[in-house]
């Protein structure tokens, strides 16, 4: 399945690798849609096989356990898409949501357009998922697998030649070689950049607010910022683009989207309410995915940014788990604290007391913790390691 999913994301039209406010007022002004070509069927032998490949990727994964088939959650990401490109443009797209924790959504050529549960575990609102969708489908409109695919193999094709004409010669070609390739990485920037601009167009004619996306990217570079302080290294958002980039920066990204909001006027909805509403059951699972990628500064930026309106019980978990993983003294301290308060609020994760009972004979507890898996076991006497927890919990 991961070298399906691999090989579809290598397909697809260059993916992302990407507060929610109160609900704003109607836009002033609604910008024109761009003209929709209406139905497109491939042509050219280069295209059909691009979308061969596709439907055979398509095929693979469609019934992958990787995929979340969920009708509600899919009915639910369709309908902001065609809310973002109009209905008649979102009719040639096959929405698949793939569990995987990375920020990322991806559009093969075929229309086959791939949603990653760790964007929408990102994502504050409506608006910002249809920046995200827009961009995916733009890169379909525009046909960029197809222009990439060709630009990659006239390069490789052009470079091999090159570089066996060197040889015969004696003449040294590899830095018209390397300039080719690097050619060849601008020109997935300036598609991706195309996308950022025509996902503006799309959110901008629909009913959300087109300057959410600028929001997106500025969480991202703090994020990312969060992660490599955490590992000790330096923040990267202000780094110029590099020679092998296949994306624009971040930070471009949001300015460039901050400075078309500003033009263009800030109008439109976020959909928070909405959002947070779609997302609820999902939660939960999206959050456990996140913590198992082994990045604590994102983690705890993310599940910071998440509880802006305060802490749930859910959210309250997981930060407790994500201390109690890195499992530290004084972290598990505070994973005790995280899981104490969680079950005060009312928290329905039977693994809280569990969590919570590890922690506590971890940090020298033992009665406490023996305690907390004794009522754990009582709300999960099948689970899978209660032979263990039993025996933990009759040590003395």
């Amino acid at each position: 399945m991961r070298r399906a999913l691999a090989r579809l994301i290598a397909l697809a039209a260059l993916p992302l690798a990407l507060a929610g406010a109160a609900e704003a007022a109607p836009k002033a002004r609604l910008a024109a849609l761009p003209p929709y070509a209406g139905a497109y069927q491939p042509q050219g032998v280069d295209e059909r096989g691009l979308w061969n490949e596709a439907d055979e990727g398509e095929r693979s994964l469609r019934d992958s356990p990787a995929v979340i088939a969920d009708p509600e959650l899919n009915a639910y990401l369709r309908r902001v898409l065609c809310d973002t490109v109009g209905a008649d443009r979102c009719g040639a797209v096959r929405l698949y949501v793939v569990r995987s924790a990375e920020f990322n959504a991806a559009m093969a050529p075929n229309g086959t357009m791939y949603v990653f549960t760790g964007m929408l575990l990102r994502v504050r609102n409506e608006a910002e998922l249809a920046a995200v969708l827009g961009h995916e489908f733009g890169h379909f409109e525009e046909r960029h697998s197809l222009a990439g695919f060709k630009a990659q193999r006239s390069t490789s094709d052009f470079a091999m030649w090159l570089g066996l004409a060197g040889a015969y010669t004696g003449v040294d070609t590899r830095a018209t070689t390397g300039s080719m390739i690097g050619g060849l990485f601008a020109f997935n920037r300036d598609q991706e950049s195309a996308a950022d601009r025509r996902a503006f167009e799309y959110v901008a004619a629909s009913r959300y607010r087109a300057g959410a996306a600028a929001d997106v990217w500025a969480r991202m570079m703090d994020e990312a910022d969060a992660t490599a302080a955490q590992r000790g290294q330096r923040s990267r958002r202000y780094d110029r683009v590099s020679f092998f980039a296949s994306h624009p920066t971040n930070l471009e990204r949001e300015t460039t989207l901050r400075a078309l909001a500003v033009k263009n006027g800030e109008g439109g909805e976020d959909a928070a309410d909405a959002y947070a509403t779609a997302m609820a059951q999902w939660r939960p699972l999206f959050l456990a995915d996140q913590l198992k990628r082994n990045d604590f500064g994102g983690s705890e930026y993310l599940l910071h940014q998440l509880a802006a309106d305060g802490w749930s019980p859910d959210l309250l978990f997981a930060r407790a788990e994500l201390y109690r993983m890195r499992g530290n003294p004084r972290d598990l301290v505070a994973a005790a604290g995280f899981y104490r308060e969680a079950i005060a609020k009312g928290s329905a994760e039977p693994l809280a007391h569990k969590g919570l009972g590890l922690a506590l004979i971890r940090s020298g507890q033992p009665g406490e913790g023996r305690a907390a898996l004794a009522e754990y076991l009582k709300l999960k006497p099948d689970c899978e390691d209660a032979p263990m927890l039993r025996s933990l919990v009759q040590q003395q």
